[in-house]
């Protein structure tokens, strides 16, 4: 009898702890299939990294609020890409000052020296902010510091030497991305410096020389340079190399945006082949995207889905802001120009339920049609057109708010409309309709959509055009209806419910 009264106790207090833990990922608006925060701040992904298996995301963080306060490395793994665990605090501030956003690297060869044979460290490269400093009115605040993991990650020792990267004098000088380039045996580090990009490179993370400076009068300059990454892709058997360049304000639908350059990099100069910038994502709500490192070929992006604009004033109680789903990246060639391509990695397909809507074909002749299927909480929506003409996808809700999705073929370009969808008073620079330029020159089109509780994000034309948008209705969107004046056909039709990646 005794055994049973402490099997019941035991019974309930794993429901009670199991119970808390899975509430707190279902408070309004809450994302069931991005990554966010059981409660507090995020901003940027940080020291993105993959090792034995492993995903880990880094993240400006501070445990003391749901506002922006002094930042620390947030910590979360996965095996998929799909379900986080989240860990302790990572990175700490300490007297040099904050810890602002970086990168991470496995040091295979241990040339830092941290590691040991046949276990190489992970070293993790950030910006130490020094509040001090800044406030005194200095503009060396901002210096590269490095951290050192011998447990996969677990636990982290900052370096003795810290600052490995003594700022010349540059008020913005931050967010180091860092690669090996195998060519030349050494690591390169790719710098935000206020209004370009500065290359620096090093034998052993320790020790670094500056080797370049790139973008001074090319691409967008409507606010500060930050957050860059450099790597290698592949195109017709030919490598290319990618520069990502995050810009606030200044990205193409008001705020914070993702620019990229396409050229040749030869381990000490990044050459375009483009002078203009070409933007990752359309929508006012991906900023701060950078790769995974140590994933081969394979370059997996994330964003932080939001806008410098509002996210401080986004309407959740909880916690505040979350990251885009996980996106491959490829090049393809649009009019002899070299563009990147983004899509929803693979490993979406693993919390992809029955779909609710499956038709080889759907032709539409009239100039409303109501889907009666009602809408998942959380799903993926998939349709291809045999000519893309203009469309509106209208998603409601029994509030009477809904969001606008669609294409204007006069304008070429597709939109976003969330002036009606929800709450939207919380900045005047939230309640608006933004575009994204159509890239392809195809008669042709597919469509993918990724609707969470509180954002969309956009895939078109096989990931030439995309957007990420947020929105905060009082209910989930259950409601379809497709307007179009001409008559539609759309082919392999498919609404599929995501499983939540909290339960």
């Amino acid at each position: 009898m005794k055994k049973l009264i402490l099997l019941s106790i035991i019974v309930i207090m794993m429901f009670k702890v199991f119970g808390q833990e899975t509430e707190k990922y279902q408070e309004l608006y809450r994302p069931q299939v991005h990554f966010s925060p059981k409660e507090h701040w995020l901003n940027d992904p940080n020291g993105m990294v993959y090792y034995n298996g492993t995903y880990h995301l880094f993240y400006q963080y501070y445990p003391g609020g749901i506002n922006w306060g002094p930042m620390h490395w947030g910590h979360a793994t996965s095996k998929d890409l799909m379900h986080w665990k989240e860990l302790p605090i990572a990175l700490y501030p300490d007297s040099l000052g904050y810890i602002f956003s970086g990168s991470a690297v496995v040091d295979v060869d241990n040339t830092s020296g941290f590691g040991s044979k046949g276990k190489p460290p992970i070293v993790a490269i950030f910006t130490h902010h020094d509040p001090k400093a800044e406030r005194a009115g200095r503009n060396d605040f901002q210096n590269q510091s490095i951290a050192y993991s011998l447990d996969e990650g677990n636990t982290w020792v900052k370096y003795r030497g810290n600052p490995v990267l003594k700022n010349p004098g540059i008020r913005d000088f931050r967010d180091p991305k860092v690669m090996w380039y195998a060519r030349q045996k050494k690591w390169i580090m790719t710098l935000a410096t206020l209004d370009h990009i500065t290359f620096y490179s090093s034998p052993n993370l320790k020790d670094w020389k500056k080797e370049s400076e790139f973008g001074k009068h090319l691409g967008a300059h409507g606010g500060v340079w930050e957050c860059p990454d450099l790597f290698p892709l592949t195109f017709e058997g030919k490598t290319y190399w990618v520069l990502v360049v995050n810009l606030n304000p200044g990205g193409p639908n008001g705020g914070s945006a993702t620019q990229y350059f396409v050229g040749d990099f030869d381990g000490s100069t990044f050459m375009p082949l483009n002078k203009d910038s070409k933007w990752a994502d359309y929508g006012p709500d991906e900023y701060a995207g950078i790769t995974w490192s140590n994933t081969g070929k394979r370059k997996i992006f994330l964003g932080w889905m939001s806008n410098w604009e509002y996210a401080g004033q986004l309407p959740t109680e909880k916690w505040r802001n979350a990251m885009t789903l996980p996106r491959e990246l490829s090049l393809t060639k649009i009019n002899g120009e070299l563009i990147l391509v983004s899509n929803i990695v693979r490993e979406l397909d693993a919390i992809a339920l029955k779909p609710v809507v499956s038709k080889a074909a759907l032709s539409i002749n009239q100039p409303e049609f109501k889907f009666e299927q009602k809408l998942p909480g959380q799903f993926k929506m998939k349709f291809s057109l045999d000519k893309l003409t203009t469309h509106t996808l209208k998603f409601q809700n029994d509030a009477g708010e809904q969001i606008l999705i669609g294409y204007d073929d006069e304008k070429k370009h597709y939109f976003i409309d969330r002036t009606k969808s929800g709450v939207v008073n919380f900045n005047p620079n939230f309640a608006k309709i933004v575009y994204a330029p159509r890239l392809a020159i195809t008669s042709n089109s597919d469509i993918e959509l990724v609707f969470d509780y509180s954002s969309v994000e956009l895939f078109a034309d096989n990931g030439l055009s995309v957007m990420s948008c947020l929105f905060f209705p009082h209910q989930p969107f259950t409601h379809l209806t497709l307007v179009n004046n001409k008559g539609i056909i759309l082919k392999n039709l498919e609404i599929v419910p995501l499983k939540s990646i909290w339960k």
